[in-house]
């Protein structure tokens, strides 16, 4: 596997310090991941973030996880969720620009950065909305239905502490979107990265 690089990306409120991981083999698309909520301490370092770009990368798509604003030397300052999504849409208009011949997209994110993409799934569709642990029906701003042209797959964890399952399940249920639910896994699925991996790794290609 191809070492990962930082870059900077220019974002609406100042540059977005971004991790880019390298597609391998054939290239097939471009993956953005968000990260979980900075108020919790989440980065684009965060464990499942960097489990789901290795999974897609070895998929074929070349993976930008961006630091959100105000994280790490992303300038601005964090908006819960309103600025967020026009920089996570700023990094997939750049990885698509960089890559003009990977056809498909996959917008992703982990907790509040599933809260994220999902809004940015709203200006830029993607061929796949891939959600870990989402906070949906979690914020005082909630967050839109998922498009009903954007195929979406939901991973949460069964024993998940700060977004319980069933908020997934209740958000999901009347767009009859898939839940792929991982035994006894924590909103962080400590002991289950392997087993986050192997379902991206399984469930993906499906949707693609």
């Amino acid at each position: 596997m191809a070492n990962p690089e930082i870059i900077d990306i220019a974002g609406p409120a100042g540059r977005l310090e971004t991790i880019f991981l390298p597609a391998q083999g054939e290239e097939r698309g471009v993956a953005v991941i968000c990260h979980p909520n900075p108020l919790q301490g989440g980065t684009n370092t965060n464990k499942v973030v960097q489990t789901a770009a290795k999974a897609l990368s070895q998929l074929g798509f070349h993976c930008y996880l961006p630091n959100l604003r105000g994280v790490g030397n992303s300038g601005g300052r964090h908006d819960y969720g309103r600025g967020e999504t026009d920089d996570c849409v700023s990094v997939i208009d750049f990885a698509r620009q960089k890559h003009p011949l990977a056809a498909k997209l996959v917008a992703a994110g982990f907790s509040f950065g599933g809260y994220v993409s999902l809004f940015a799934s709203h200006q830029r569709r993607p061929d796949l909305l891939l959600l870990m642990g989402a906070a949906v029906n979690h914020y005082e701003q909630r967050e839109p239905a998922s498009p009903a042209d954007c195929p979406t797959l939901l991973i949460h964890g069964e024993a998940d502490d700060v977004v319980c399952l069933q908020k997934a399940l209740d958000w999901a249920a009347p767009q009859n979107l898939p839940v792929v639910v991982l035994p006894q896994a924590s909103h962080f699925f400590h002991g289950k990265l392997i087993l986050l991996r192997d379902t991206v790794l399984r469930f993906v290609p499906a949707f693609l």
